[in-house]
């Protein structure tokens, strides 16, 4: 192949050949799909419908919600379809979407944890400033930012990675189209240009990481020298989930991109992958909802008014 647009379609690299293994697979990624959108969308009903929560904190929540519901939704679907069909086939276009999609929310909802930081950051060290500096129009102004940038930083990695020229075969090793893996089987030096805008993401990417680890500097800073015990635990209440889900999304992707070389292995490479592509989506609404009163009231409310309009 001399060029990418010969290639109609990739071959994905399967979790295992055997059909029972096959199955196993596309149950437990079934069971955890499920849990991820029902989880997800218990959040966005009840802060949607619940007027209390028409807060800045619950409206970042509800945007964390749409991004973990659309991420894991790009790539475990046709994971589970490739295993219960045995079909590795993924279509080029099909390749280029699954891209696109997967980095435009992955980017986002990092970007949105950022500004999840600041919230706290001003609701703990500046809260006479709240009301003028987290109004709702900036809070969706801000939103928008995060899924504006995450747009645009994946319609740029998409474009270049796949105007590359691929020579190497069509054999993605892994279980989704990811552009490290597309990288792969470029047949030129054009992929330095790939390189380079990694460079300027990974910039980015690492003041977003400088501007969180202050905020919550700051954030304990203040905590620590508050007189009363009530408002210190109400504080770090307030704060703990974030730093959790902030903490689980890092520590995912460090552990998938920064392993060494020496230890990486296909079956590797899809056990890694899937730490940071679908465990986080399924577990940050739990995190979020663990002794949360306001959410847990807002869930009962829900759950009783659907009961009655079943009644």
């Amino acid at each position: 192949m001399s060029n990418s647009s010969i290639l109609n379609h990739f071959l994905l690299l399967p979790f295992t050949d055997k059909w029972e293994l096959q199955l196993l697979h596309f149950s437990l990624f079934l069971g955890i799909y499920l849990a991820a959108l029902l989880g997800n969308s218990l959040i966005i009903t009840a802060i949607a419908c619940d007027h209390r929560l028409h807060t800045p904190m619950y409206f970042f929540l509800l945007s964390l919600s749409l991004l973990d519901f659309g991420s894991i939704s790009t790539t475990v679907p046709k994971s589970m379809a490739s295993s219960l069909w045995d079909n590795r086939t993924i279509s080029y276009w099909g390749c280029v979407a699954q891209v696109f999609f997967f980095l435009f929310l992955f980017s986002a909802e990092f970007y949105l944890l950022t500004l999840m930081a600041y919230d706290r950051y001003v609701a703990i060290c500046r809260p006479l400033h709240y009301g003028n500096l987290l109004g709702s129009r900036a809070c969706v102004q801000m939103a928008g930012a995060a899924w504006g940038t995450g747009f645009i930083h994946a319609l740029l990695h998409t474009g270049n990675t796949f105007s590359i020229p691929m020579c190497q075969g069509n054999m993605i090793q892994q279980f989704f189209c990811e552009i490290p893996q597309v990288l792969r089987l470029s047949c030129s030096d054009s992929y330095l240009r790939e390189l380079r805008l990694i460079v300027i993401s990974l910039c980015l990417g690492f003041g977003c990481f400088v501007f969180i680890v202050v905020s919550y500097v700051q954030i304990f800073r203040v905590v620590l020298r508050i007189p009363s015990e009530q408002c210190r635990h109400k504080a770090f209440a307030m704060c703990l989930p974030h730093l959790a889900v902030v903490s689980l999304f890092l520590s995912t992707i460090m552990v998938a991109y920064l392993k060494s070389p020496s230890v990486s292995t296909p079956t590797l490479d899809l056990g890694f992958a899937v730490l940071y592509t679908v465990v986080p989506p399924a577990v940050n609404p739990l995190i979020y909802s663990m002794r949360n009163k306001e959410l847990h009231d807002a869930l009962r409310k829900l759950v009783h008014v659907v009961l009655i309009h079943q009644q």
